[in-house]
């Protein structure tokens, strides 16, 4: 065993919202449950190819033009397709994102985290069967606890696992060891993955999810200490399976 899973993590809206999760069913082919289900989309959106396909991130609101959008915390309800998100200075709303009623509420709660010399947000989107991660490939995100308290270490403060948005987190592994797995494949808990990529980083992960402030400069600390600007890899689902906090992680 080389390590065991320390945390699982899904954002029901990108960018809008982290929530920690017991365990989770992972399926071939498929994203991270419930994850990236929704995105906002702002004025300026141009959408490519089918309009209701997978989209870049630059048509969607995004913690790196508003960092107050990082403090947003969640608890989903899959089943009824509704959540409750709460941020420190909006306070709590419950809203179902596939009810028009309720994807205006979220656009207004969310307005005043919006900076005004951006395109506004206009609406809510889904992708059915595809989630709107950063990447148009149905991928999970893993990530190293080692390689965050190291970091962590170097800008002389604890960093809070939210800033990266990742969804299954190791504990055990060596710091930055997570790099070295690329093309491995892995048995987390019942499932297989396959490491495919390492995750580059922007902005977004300077601000602090409980207080949605810019006050760490990670990226500075990536780029002068370790040369490079990427923290966590994607990893694609060969074999399906449920995962759970505290299940191991071996090689396959």
């Amino acid at each position: 065993m080389i390590g065991q899973v320390a945390h699982l993590c899904r954002h029901p809206i990108k960018s809008v919202g982290y929530e920690e999760v017991e365990r989770v069913a992972l399926t071939v082919g498929k994203a991270f449950p419930f994850d990236r289900e929704w995105a906002i989309a702002h004025e300026a959106a141009s959408f490519e190819g089918a309009p209701d396909g997978w989209q870049p991130k630059r048509n969607f609101l995004r913690g790196v033009a508003a960092e107050g959008l990082m403090a947003v915390s969640c608890t989903a309800d899959p089943a009824a397709r509704s959540l409750v998100l709460r941020q420190p200075v909006l306070g709590e709303i419950r809203v179902a994102p596939d009810d028009p009623a309720d994807s205006t509420r979220l656009i207004d709660w969310l307005l005043p985290l919006w900076p005004d010399s951006r395109p506004a947000p206009s609406r809510v989107v889904r992708a059915p069967g595809q989630a709107m991660t950063d990447v148009p490939e149905a991928w999970v995100a893993v990530l190293n606890l080692a390689s965050n308290r190291a970091l962590g270490q170097r800008l002389g403060q604890a960093l809070s696992i939210h800033r990266w948005r990742g969804n299954i987190w190791l504990d055990g592994l060596a710091p930055w060891e997570e790099f070295g797995l690329i093309g491995r494949r892995l048995h987390v808990g019942g499932a297989v993955l396959e490491v495919m990529v390492r995750i580059t980083r922007c902005q977004a992960t300077m601000a602090n999810p409980d207080t949605g402030r810019r006050d760490a400069d990670t990226l500075g600390a990536l780029n002068d200490g370790y040369g490079h600007q990427d923290f966590g890899v994607y990893a694609r689902v060969v074999d399906g399976g449920d995962v759970a906090r505290g299940d191991g992680v071996e090689m396959a």
